[in-house]
């Protein structure tokens, strides 16, 4: 077994609720999901893990914010390159410590990540990726009134929305091949990636946005030429007629069917539309399959057993 899957882990499968969102939860949550990912590379698989960070990235700039009086302010690159440490940190240790455990003496390495976007991308017109915590409809005009764009997230409450421009090219691409080739497991493209324009003396410099992870995960994936392309999230299957008396859970799709939910309205922006078009976009360059599911159930989603399956 030599196929190459790229494992796209939510932000807030790292986090498990509002009572367990401290850093030593966190650890324990990603440990979670390696233990999980660790069955996978025993089968033989090379392994690409990407992460989330809306969560994290929220709870650095509502810090900042709190402190503006006493510190300097966090831009928002910076609060990529901030999460893309730590959670890949927390990635690599836990995963290491499990495969060590498990007589697979692997190296896993996280590579802080640069993306390319346009800075005329209409994402920065238009506010839409959700960070941070989820607030009441009060809290959450009193943070519009301080300046903050609010948006209420498939009915399970507001929060702050930022600029989110697509991915164009990921800086570090050729460093994480080789990572790869010589049977490293890589931790990459963190949050998706820490936004960056290039200047026409080909200079990159950050800039205020948040990648949506599922199309930078996308990205890579296509690039590396993987085969399959895991998206872990909240659920164990995409919806249709999600929440309503007539939802139904999906086994397996092809492409098609794909498009003709996403354009009926069936998956939420900022929630489940952009793994979908992710999904679509993987599948139309040469991919194999793409697999949604829950963390605790990747192997089994593997094997076909659960999630899930969008296939061309």
């Amino acid at each position: 077994m030599n196929d190459l899957v790229v494992i796209a882990i939510g932000g807030n499968s790292l986090i498990k609720d509002a009572e367990h969102a401290t850093v030593f939860d966190q650890y324990k949550a990603a440990g979670e999901t390696t233990d999980h990912i660790a069955r996978i590379v025993a089968e033989g698989y090379r392994v690409v893990i990407t992460h989330g960070n809306g969560p994290q990235v929220g709870f650095i700039l509502l810090r900042s914010e709190m402190a503006k009086e006493v510190l300097h302010q966090v831009p928002l690159d910076t609060c990529g390159a901030d999460t893309q440490g730590a959670i890949g940190y927390q990635i690599a240790q836990t995963l290491g410590n499990e495969l060590r455990r498990d007589g697979l003496e692997r190296q896993v390495v996280a590579v802080v990540t640069q993306v390319v976007v346009d800075d005329s991308d209409p994402g920065f017109a238009e506010p839409t990726k959700p960070i941070g915590p989820f607030y009441s409809e009060e809290v959450a005009r009193t943070h519009q009134e301080s300046g903050w764009a609010m948006r209420e997230d498939a009915g399970r409450g507001w929060r702050r929305v930022v600029a989110s421009p697509l991915p164009l090219e990921i800086v570090e691409e050729e460093a994480i091949r080789a990572l790869l080739e010589r049977g490293v497991i890589v931790v990459a493209a963190g949050g998706g990636g820490i936004p960056v324009v290039r200047r026409e003396n080909g200079d990159l410099e950050g800039v205020g946005a948040v990648i949506d992870k599922d199309w930078a995960s996308c990205l890579l994936a296509k690039n590396l030429g993987a085969d399959i392309f895991v998206i872990s999230t909240a659920v164990d299957r995409v919806a249709i007629n999600f929440g309503k008396p007539e939802q139904r859970d999906l086994d397996e799709i092809t492409v098609a069917e794909a498009k003709r939910y996403a354009a009926e309205g069936h998956f939420a922006p900022g929630s489940m539309k952009p793994k979908i078009q992710a999904a679509i976009d993987f599948l139309e360059n040469g991919g194999k399959r793409v697999v949604i599911t829950q963390p605790h159930l990747l192997e089994d989603a593997l094997h076909g057993k659960t999630g899930t399956h969008i296939v061309p």
